[in-house]
This record gives C-alpha cells, sequence and structure tokens, in this order.
C-alpha cells in the first residue's frame, strides 16, 4: 500500500484569515518502507509572514521572494499524492490550508484526491490523556529529533513517518506460514511446513528478578500474585 506522510508550513494559524501555505514536504512510503521518494516546495504566499510563525518555523519573505506560488506547482504536487492515503498529525490545520489552496484555484479539497489519516487521533486514541505532539512522540518511541531546532515541513514528514511506523508496528500481520522464498513449492495437497521459530530462553539473571518481582507483588497484593499462583504445584492441570 502507498502512503505519503506530509507536512505544511504556513504564513498564520487561519485559513480563513487569508493565510497561506509557504512549505509543503510528502515523504513516499510503499509497504511500510520509504521509498527515498520525496516531494519538497517553498512557495511564495504573496503575502507578509506573522511574526509568530516566523518565529516557528524561520521562513521569511525576503527569502521566499523567488519561489513559485502554489498554483505553479498545484498540478505536480497532486500527481505526486494521487492514489495514496495522506497520513497527516493534526490533518485538520494542514488539510484546511490545502483546501484553501485549492479553493483559490477553483477545484476541489485534497479529501477528493485521496483519502486521509490524522496521525494526532490515532495517537490519542493509543495513548489517552498523554501528550501526543510530533516532539512527545517522537520521545515517547525514541525517534531522534535532536536537529528540530525550528520547524520544518520535510524534517516534521520524515519523523512522523518514523512515528507512525513505530506506532503501528503492532499492526503487522505476523504470517509463520511462509517458506524461504527459494524453496520449491509444495506438492499439490501437501501441507507446507510452518517456518522455525527461535526460542530465546530467559537468562538466570532475568530469571532471578522476575522471582524478585514476583515476591515484591506478593506481599503488596497479599498472596494474590498470579505468576506465583499460576507456578504453584497442581494449577491449572486436573
Amino acid at each position: 500500500m502507498r502512503r505519503i506522510v506530509l507536512d505544511t508550513e504556513t504564513t498564520g494559524l487561519d485559513a480563513s484569515e487569508g493565510h497561506r501555505v509557504i512549505e509543503i514536504a510528502c515523504v513516499e512510503l510503499f509497504d511500510r518502507r520509504p521509498t527515498g521518494r520525496n516531494f519538497h516546495r517553498y512557495l511564495n504566499p504573496g503575502r507578509e509572514i506573522d511574526p509568530g510563525a516566523i518565529q516557528i518555523h524561520g521562513l521569511t519573505t525576503d527569502f521566499l521572494a523567488d519561489k513559485p506560488r502554489f498554483p505553479d506547482i498545484a498540478d505536480e504536487f497532486v500527481e505526486f499524492v494521487e492514489g495514496a492515503e495522506l497520513l497527516i498529525h493534526n490533518a485538520s490545520f494542514d488539510a484546511g490550508f490545502l483546501d484553501a489552496e485549492f479553493t483559490l484555484m477553483g477545484r476541489p479539497g485534497i479529501a477528493t484526491i485521496c483519502p486521509i489519516t490524522d496521525t494526532l487521533a490515532m495517537a490519542r486514541e493509543i495513548h489517552p490523556g498523554k501528550r501526543n505532539s510530533l516532539d512527545a512522540l517522537c520521545e515517547r518511541y525514541q525517534v531522534d529529533n535532536s536537529t528540530r531546532s525550528l520547524h520544518g515541513a520535510l524534517l516534521d514528514a520524515q519523523l512522523l513517518a518514523d512515528v507512525w511506523l513505530a506506532m503501528t508496528r503492532g499492526q503487522d500481520a505476523l504470517d509463520i506460514s511462509l517458506e524461504a522464498a527459494s524453496d520449491a513449492p509444495a506438492a499439490a495437497g501437501e501441507p507446507t511446513r510452518p517456518a522455525r521459530l527461535v526460542v530465546v530462553r530467559a537468562s538466570e539473571e532475568e530469571l532471578s528478578a522476575h522471582a524478585e518481582m514476583c515476591e515484591r507483588i506478593d506481599r503488596e497484593s497479599k498472596g494474590r500474585c498470579l505468576w506465583k499462583l499460576a507456578a504453584a504445584p497442581g494449577v491449572g492441570t486436573q
């Protein structure tokens, strides 16, 4: 499946007040792997940038003066994302700005081009009551964001790709019935042998630590440690 991780930077916080997209970045994933194909453009918004926004992303009017306008890159952008699932953190913000840009061109919004998944909503469902900003998720999933002194659409899209992969890793299907690709196919009607699973046994140190933890749980729960109860003679047998 093809997915595009998308992020934007803007002149301000509210598209309804005439603020515009000034940077757009897309990172392509296919079957949960980065392909190395990215789409990244800086854009001339044709208006001033709020000082507060400059403090966030560092992009200035002078820097963007010779950059293309959104209509100049719209077709190229659509061609890149069309048919993919978009992954966007706080999707209503970025999608709202893209919709505003397309509306100015008399074209339908981004949701008519491809489906959108809000990774912020996903994170809130997985980690209710916790901070789920991109920085917080990078810390939680040990994604290195040490170079993120300012927001940047391409860097943020790359970080979000790593976070999404980590956040959804448990959703991967585990198929243990596959044989090695080099093996000859089984004869008709002959069952295939499952792949050999490697059993990693606990070390003596780990077993000792586990026993100590069970004793602590047993004391604090007044004899109701399930691990000890399960290991008791006769438990689980008839």
